[in-house]
């Protein structure tokens, strides 16, 4: 299924509450820069704690739910808000009839050395990883447990500082090419990290790329086939 006029990206949303800057998945100037029309659909009780930490499986069924409704209202592609989801990309490209991107963790299977930074690297499994083709051995660096961005997300609470938080995710990229020189591409797992994309490649001197990414690249290819 092609996108028409009147189709758009829906994107199945976490219950969150934190600071959402404009690259975030959750913020709808992410879209509307790249011209793509977007319907947001939260799941609610669906916080991060319950996805990273717990993996709580009585959340997928609240999110083939969610997905099988944006799809019925005119969603033509579906993505999601938070990278640990891709345990869930199987489950939810079997239950709808359009294209499904969970996660920017499905990039990694297009570049011959990736390296992925992360929110959580000791929750990041190889089954998640498994689920979305990512390569075996492909190094995974997490932002430090407890940082201001891993602290106030995982925490779901209503303030973030930006300047700290792209401190965090720049400081996990540069020690992931530090221990890993030869990661030519890096991939930002989490739906959080694209507003501190660029200050990455400038820091690491890799390609960077995250859910921003993904979807705007599948999109404009299925519009371009429609």
């Amino acid at each position: 299924m092609t996108p028409s006029p009147d189709r758009f990206l829906g994107v199945l949303m976490l219950d969150t509450r934190f600071p959402r800057p404009p690259g975030d998945i959750g913020n709808p100037e992410t879209f509307s820069r790249n011209g793509i029309p977007v319907r947001f659909r939260v799941v609610e009780g669906a916080s991060p704690r319950r996805i990273v930490k717990e993996a709580d499986p009585a959340l997928l069924r609240p999110f083939v739910d969610a997905a099988l409704q944006l799809v019925e209202e005119g969603a033509a592609m579906i993505t999601t808000s938070c990278g640990f989801l891709a345990a869930y990309q199987n489950t939810l490209a079997e239950a709808v009839p359009v294209p499904v991107f969970t996660s920017s963790l499905l990039h990694c299977r297009e570049f011959a050395r990736p390296g992925i930074v992360t929110f959580d690297a000791a929750a990041l499994n190889a089954s998640i990883l498994k689920a979305v083709g990512v390569p075996e051995a492909t190094p995974v660096q997490g932002v430090e447990p407890g940082c201001e961005f891993h602290r106030r997300i995982l925490n779901n609470e209503d303030r973030l500082d930006l300047i700290e938080a792209r401190r965090n995710v720049v400081d996990a990229a540069r020690r992931l090419v530090n221990l890993f020189p030869s990661v030519e591409d890096i991939v930002l797992e989490c739906t959080n990290m694209p507003p501190y994309r660029e200050a990455v490649a400038r820091a690491t001197g890799r390609h960077v790329h995250d859910i921003e990414t993904l979807v705007v690249a599948r999109w404009r290819i299925s519009t371009a086939s429609s």
